[in-house]
């Protein structure tokens, strides 16, 4: 092929991407059409977050980005032919509204209790069914089930509680019945009139008390059998015994592999990160802040080879002491539980890095910085807080490493000198991004630990871990690609273990080793500092040796 005719190939193969309306008006058509971000995620082969991602203002690319605008423009006509349907048209059975009169002012002196036994009186209505904005999750039932309102059949539920859609359909929409007035009968039989009292004066009759009969007080109603108790989570409404994902994922894979641990075991592992990504994305449902999943990353964060690293320094530990008083000494490894499970708690960037200059830190930002590290002159018996670091000079570090740093170069421990600042990648930050999620995760790891439940345990097990490794450049998570995220949870579990190794020191223990994300070495009563088990603020025994007088390390 000629130079010319390649040129003409590629002419005729090259396209313009296609246009997308602006952000706001495509979260806006997904829903006026009631269509869940699930429901367009899975059409689009892609997670419910990327779809909140493209609704804040990133674009997708490629061919997905054709699909997206085929339904964004489909949306559009679908919707303006409705309004064209429905243009000027007026519901015929449209009832008036209702005037407050004195009458109601004055017909009972006690305010009713509310139909449903909330709060606000109107929780869980009909005419207040969950609007999409605050439900994305509105679906059909392969076969009706009981109305959690009425109790009737319904064809659909929304946020996984079965519920009528049209307030028509829904019994507890049908006005109660009036009270029926007495049927006609023989007139009364004559008696003498009303005898006046004391103070009775001729006059009108009292309406309130002659010609209305008080109406009797209404009662609570009490919730059918066949209703579902619901509780408050942030501002949206949840099943109080909603289904639990991982225990879910457990019995069907016990139930595939026939009650075969070990083959179960290994089929959740397998699919570790996938249940990983959902129960984020479950987990951040009505969350404050939206995850930008594929975010523009500075040079520094991106590999310089294939099997190369990025310029980040994430201090890992691998320190040991260089001298123990004379004697015998009973060293104890201790192994510090579901570290990288703890650090998901961590200052992380909400948005894209912005770049800035400046020895100058703002702790409602957080990212990575370049930064001349102070002289450690405690070496003998602490860890240096940047790891096991020999050349000198400015590094890339990560927040929780500057906190540290910054932290312990305060008036309370005055351990070194503050570190120099000299340029960082930044964006507003929260520490509690993901605290749902390590709940979730905690809590079943816990479940887990108190029934004997190995196999759940190390499916959640492998859930966090995966989860914080997969994140970076790697083809195994291809909804989540935040290399800065990444180092950030890892260093902060190196900085939990500092801590640790602080906390020994300061209560009288020797500290022999620090290493990796979970492990140190102390020599001493440590049960008297630390508690002993498998919950997450627990430490347990990993090995027990002794060093020798003469030994080192």
């Amino acid at each position: 092929m000629s130079d010319f005719e390649a040129i003409d190939a590629l002419l005729a193969g090259a396209r313009k991407e296609v246009p997308l309306p602006p952000a706001e008006e495509r979260r806006a058509l997904r829903e006026e059409l009631n269509v869940s971000r699930a429901q367009l995620a899975q059409a689009l082969s892609v997670s419910p977050s990327t779809v909140g991602g493209w609704e804040s203002g990133r674009d997708p690319s490629g061919e997905v980005r054709e699909k997206y605008a085929y339904f964004l423009n489909g949306a559009r006509t679908k919707l303006a032919a409705a309004a064209d349907d429905t243009s000027g048209e007026k519901t015929a059975d449209e009832e008036p509204a209702v005037e407050e009169t004195a009458d109601d002012e004055t017909s009972g002196g006690e305010a009713t209790p509310a139909d449903d036994g909330g709060e606000s009186g109107h929780a869980l209505r009909p005419e207040a069914a969950p609007a999409e904005d605050d439900v994305d999750d509105v679906g059909a039932l392969a076969v009706p089930e009981p109305c959690v309102l009425c109790g009737q059949p319904a064809a659909h539920q929304v946020a996984g509680f079965p519920q009528h859609l049209d307030p028509a359909e829904c019994g507890a929409a049908r006005p109660a019945p009036t009270a029926q007035r007495p049927q006609a009968g023989p007139p009364p039989q004559a008696g003498p009139p009303p005898q006046a009292g004391p103070s009775s004066q001729a006059g009108p009759p009292s309406r309130a008390v002659e010609t209305r009969p008080s109406a009797p007080a209404r009662q609570p109603r009490r919730p059918a059998p066949s209703e579902v108790r619901v509780v408050p989570v942030g501002r949206r409404l949840q099943r109080a015994d909603g289904p639990d994902p991982i225990a879910a994922a457990v019995a069907s894979a016990l139930a595939e592999h026939e009650g075969d641990v070990e083959e179960a075991t290994k089929a959740l592992v397998k699919r570790a990160i996938p249940d990983a990504m959902a129960l984020l994305d479950a987990t951040r449902k009505g969350g404050r802040y939206e995850i930008v999943a594929h975010p523009w990353l500075p040079d520094i964060l991106r590999k310089q080879s294939a099997r190369g690293a990025d310029q980040i320094w994430e201090a890992r530990p691998k320190w040991a002491r260089s001298h123990l008083p004379p004697g015998e000494h009973e060293v104890t490894a201790l192994d510090v539980n579901g570290a990288y499970l703890s650090a998901l708690k961590t200052h992380l960037p909400l948005g894209q890095l912005e770049h800035s200059v400046g020895n100058h830190h703002d702790r409602r930002r957080a990212g990575v910085h370049l930064v001349t590290p102070p002289a450690w002159e405690h070496d003998a018996y602490l860890p240096n807080p940047i790891g096991s670091r020999d050349e000198p000079g400015p590094l890339w570090v990560t927040e929780p490493t500057l906190r540290l740093l910054l932290r312990l170069s305060g008036p309370r421990y005055g351990l070194c000198d503050p570190p120099e600042i000299h340029e960082s990648w930044t964006s507003g930050a929260t520490e509690n991004l993901l605290e749902k999620f390590r709940v979730a995760l905690k809590d079943a790891r816990e479940r887990a630990i108190a029934e004997g439940d190995e196999v759940t345990l190390e499916y959640v097990k492998a859930m966090y871990s995966k989860f914080v490794s997969t994140m970076g450049e790697s083809n195994y998570n291809r909804e989540l690609y935040r290399t800065d995220w990444m180092h950030l949870i890892r260093s902060q579990a190196f900085v939990n273990l500092w801590w640790k190794a602080h906390r020994a020191y300061d209560e009288g223990l020797l500290v022999v080793r620090a290493m990796g994300t979970d492990e140190l070495h102390v020599i001493g009563d440590w049960r008297a500092v630390f508690p002993e088990g498998r919950g997450v603020t627990e430490v347990k025994v990993k090995d027990v040796y002794t060093v020798s007088e003469g030994d080192s390390g």
